[in-house]
């Protein structure tokens, strides 16, 4: 069935390709006077009839061009590169394919007559990529998310953050002013597309200046963005409200203003149609900025967040979704040299969520079927200010503080039927509070020779979980001195954590010529964390029955401290970089607990070692090795029980040891500007020994576990990878997402070897036309396959999809989003087809501020969607509810 549908799939894109006009090629080859091809040459082809930069094409390193242009059309050929005289020739494109060479000229000290000038679609200056965004776009591009899908190498995840050769953006700006520091999704979301003149992807991303070259910033990516003439000192933005069906409602006012002075961004967004602009994953995921100084000297020191575990719920899994959210980022030069800004961030999301699970435990063969509805409430909260004074090139200086703060409510009925028949009500709620201090120093030397930097960093956290189960029958009875004289069994949960964390280190390089240096690293990270928890029990009349006894209360002391020194040596020799280190740690835990303490004392030394192969201009191949110790927080060390769920207890190990981890990592990253193709490639393989590791009895369905330190070696080996290219006016894509893993837990006393492999392949093709429909139709493979203690099942998923982009009459804009899902499982117990499709339809004069349209989402009402997960315990399949079909008018006015 999927052969078929594939073929036809095909066909139907041929056919719709087939509707435009006829290209040929021409190509050949652009010399200087000495015969040697000219590398990033420029290639233009211009309209002579309506002087539209039509074509253009940039020499590879042998000189070669290519152009695609249609046939009957006259064009002017123009080629460039700096140094050069400008050389241009007419050309009428005939039937069939032409090879044409250019010579270049030096440039004299004469000035050539005025000319109009055509700005290349993508130019290279060093490390960044210049994208001219209006010769990317088709018509239909409403933010900065449709932009970027159309540039070669830049793609938006899942998750709605921009990603540059498969990383990461870390940092986006406008006008060279952060917005909102530390995430990229609000940035792809809200950008209107028709404020963008340029997109600048600056890779070997550095913020210190002084310190660029130093460090491996291979992996560091940002964007800037220019912003058209009539976007500066000048407000600009947009209104939309829209109401519908369901009572569906949206609105989304955004205001910006850019000068070289100062900026603000006002974001705000209220709607219950499911598109939550800021979850809790974006809330624990945005950095503000903020980096691990300790992570880069090979020490890994969890310190815990979110004690509670709640359910990171997503909007294409809620039944209902309400979200109200407000931000505003600034930015101010009081002085030339001093920089000031930050931002404000509020979002609140109510959620409610319905889905149908099965678990099988693999010890007891036991099936549990749990109805689940959950109602979560979160308001989150962050604010962050910066400031970075720059008095002179040598000297930098600056700080940065960040507030999160969230207040988390969440309660889930479930009905549980396994042997026996349970009904469940959790109850968590929590305040948690954060708050992350940067201080930086860099000084560089009057002959730039020595370079010295200071960074410091200091976290304080306080996490305070409150955890309430009730249940019709009590799985635990055996440990919980519970009174079962009572209708139900209502038990309660108190903990608190608090951490304090502080991380300071000096490097100073020594720059030993043109290609080389040498880095000594003098470091420390201290670590402290207090942890409580209480268990009672509240009986039918309401008071109150305290475990007063050790095992279930929890006083906990852990403290850990990091000192290390370290040395780094960085030569480029050819097309290689070599930058070898050794990092020598000692270090000490102690947790104190039941009146005792239980120290360990450690010293490591962790190697590391960095090379990278520039084999051309924009290609090269990077190697990672390193060695890192890793620590738990304070919560796997308190021996005294805690709930974690309704079936499910934990007491921790005082005794646990840090684990050591291999790290190695191989990356390939291409981009050829002649043919517009962008490769990239990435494998990452890890091996844990004395991995810290669950050990669980298994008791029906319900589990006690703790954590030990495992001789057995874990091991997982991820790759990933993509092929992307542009034939004329086709973009093309495949690629291919790879993880494997073995882990080795207890069991029931007896050790159990989980083995997963999952698989995501994907293949699009998409048309990239200025006056037509652009269509995109593609497919996505997905197979999971897991293997717990010898119990081995398979999922797949089969996934294709269209997109479809049209400006029609000049003043409408439609388009159409189609997923479809036919998910099953290797046994042939599952076999689940649904489908989505949004549609969108707008007017609106070219003239005109104001718009008018229409919003679709969910218009095929699929009720249901299927995921699967595993661990060394059970198999999980779940089945979620989700909102209805919702169709919304919407008015829209341009500031």
């Amino acid at each position: 069935m999927y052969k078929k549908t594939c073929f036809s799939v095909v066909v139907v894109f041929c056919i719709f390709l087939s509707a435009f006009g006829q290209e040929i090629t021409l190509t050949g080859t652009v010399k200087d006077t000495t015969g040697l091809g000219v590398d990033m040459a420029n290639v233009i082809a211009i309209n002579s009839d309506t002087q539209v930069l039509e074509a253009y094409g940039i020499t590879n390193h042998n000189g070669l061009y290519k152009l695609s242009l249609k046939v009957g059309s006259n064009f002017k050929i123009r080629v460039s590169y700096l140094g050069f005289k400008t050389e241009e020739f007419a050309f009428t494109v005939p039937s069939g394919n032409v090879e044409k060479d250019v010579v270049l000229y030096e440039q004299t000290n004469e000035l050539d007559g005025v000319e109009v000038t055509y700005e290349m679609p993508i130019s290279v200056r060093g490390d960044t990529i210049v994208y001219n965004t209006d010769s990317f776009l088709t018509g239909t591009e409403k933010k900065l998310k449709d932009v970027l899908a159309n540039l070669p190498g830049v793609a938006i995840n899942e998750d709605g953050q921009i990603e540059v050769e498969g990383k990461r953006v870390t940092k986006v700006m406008v006008e060279g002013k952060d917005f909102f520091d530390g995430d990229s999704k609000l940035a792809s979301e809200n950008i209107p597309a028709n404020a963008l003149d340029k997109i600048e992807v600056l890779r070997n991303y550095n913020e210190v200046s002084q310190m660029k070259g130093l460090t491996n910033d291979t992996d560091n990516v940002a964007i800037n963005i220019k912003l058209k003439e009539g976007k500066k000192r000048f407000w600009f933005g947009e209104i939309t409200a829209g109401y519908g069906t369901e009572d569906s409602y949206l609105a989304h006012p955004k205001l910006f203003y850019y000068s070289p002075d100062y900026s603000i961004n006002i974001i705000t967004d209220l709607n219950n149609i499911g598109e939550a602009p800021f979850n809790r994953r974006d809330y624990q995921n945005f950095t503000g900025g903020f980096r691990n100084l300790g992570s880069g000297s090979g020490s890994a020191i969890d310190i815990g967040g979110d004690g509670l575990g709640l359910s990171n719920l997503q909007n294409n899994r809620a039944k209902e979704l309400d979200t109200k959210f407000a931000a505003v980022n600034f930015s101010y030069s009081p002085k030339e040299n001093w920089d000031l800004s930050g931002f404000a961030i509020y979002s609140y999301t109510a959620t409610l969520m319905e889905n149908q699970t099965r678990r099988v435990y693999i010890s007891s063969n036991e099936t549990e079927d749990a109805a689940r509805a959950t109602d979560q409430t979160v308001h989150l909260g962050l604010v962050k200010f910066s400031s970075l004074y720059k008095p002179h090139d040598r000297l930098q200086i600056d700080y940065d503080v960040l507030l999160k703060q969230s207040d988390d409510k969440e309660m889930e009925n479930v009905r549980s039927i396994s042997n026996v028949t349970d009904e469940i009500t959790e109850k968590k709620k929590q305040k948690p509070t954060s708050v992350s201090q940067n201080a930086n120093l860099y000084y560089t030397s009057l002959d730039s020779k020595h370079i010295f930097a200071l960074e410091a960093q200091y976290i304080y956290q306080d996490e305070d979980p409150f955890y309430n189960a009730v249940r019709d029958n009590f799985a635990f009875g055996d440990i919980f001195p519970v009174d079962q004289d009572q209708s139900s069994y209502n038990l309660n949960q108190s903990k608190n954590t608090i951490t304090n964390k502080v991380d300071a280190k000096l490097d100073y390089y020594w720059v030993t010529g043109l290609k080389s240096n040498v880095n000594l690293t003098l470091g420390t990270t201290q670590s402290h964390q207090n942890f409580n928890s209480n268990i009672f029990q509240i009986l039918d009349g309401g008071d109150g029955l305290d475990f007063t006894e050790d095992e279930f209360n929890n006083e906990v002391a852990y403290s850990i401290s990091d000192l290390y020194m370290g040395v780094h040596y960085k030569v480029i020799s050819g097309i290689f970089t070599f930058n070898p280190g050794v990092t020598l740690h000692q270090y000490g835990t102690k947790n104190k607990q039941l009146g005792t303490s239980v120290s360990d004392n450690l010293t490591a030394l962790l190697p590391d070692l960095y090379i990278n192969a520039q084999l051309k201009k924009s290609e090269n191949i990077r190697f990672n090795y390193r060695v890192t110790r890793s620590f738990t927080d304070v919560n796997k060390f308190a021996g005294a029980f805690v709930l974690n769920n309704y079936n499910s207890v934990y007491s921790g190990n005082r005794d646990l040891e840090s684990a050591l981890n291999h790290n190695l990592s191989l990356n390939f990253f291409s981009f050829n500007m002649f043919n517009l193709t962008n490769i990239f490639g990435n494998l990452t393989y890890t091996k844990r020994m004395d991995a810290l590791k669950s050990a669980s009895e298994i008791i029906g369905i319900n589990t006690v576990g703790t954590t030990i330190n495992s001789n057995l070696e874990d091991q997982s080996l991820s790759a990933n990878g993509r092929y992307q290219r542009t034939y004329g006016k086709i973009k093309a894509s495949v690629g291919a997402n790879i993880y494997w893993s073995t882990t080795n837990n207890l069991v029931d006393m007896q050790p159990r070897k989980s083995e997963s492999f999952t698989q995501n392949y994907s293949s699009s093709l998409a048309t990239n036309l200025k006056n037509a429909p652009n269509l995109e139709l593609g497919y996505r493979y997905t197979i999971n396959n897991y293997d717990n203690g010898g119990r081995a099942t398979t999922y797949f998923t089969n996934r294709p999809f269209a997109k479809l982009d049209a400006t029609l009459l000049k003043s409408f804009i439609f388009t159409l989003d189609y997923d479809y899902y036919n998910y099953s499982d290797k046994e042939n117990t599952i076999e689940n087809t649904y489908s989505f499709l949004e549609g969108n339809l707008s007017y609106q004069k070219k003239s005109s501020p104001w718009e008018f349209g229409v919003k679709g989402t969910n218009l095929l009402d699929t009720k249901t969607l299927d995921r699967d997960s595993t661990n060394e315990l059970f198999f999980t399949t779940s089945s979620y509810f989700i909102q209805p079909r919702y169709v919304l008018f919407t008015v829209k006015y341009d500031l």
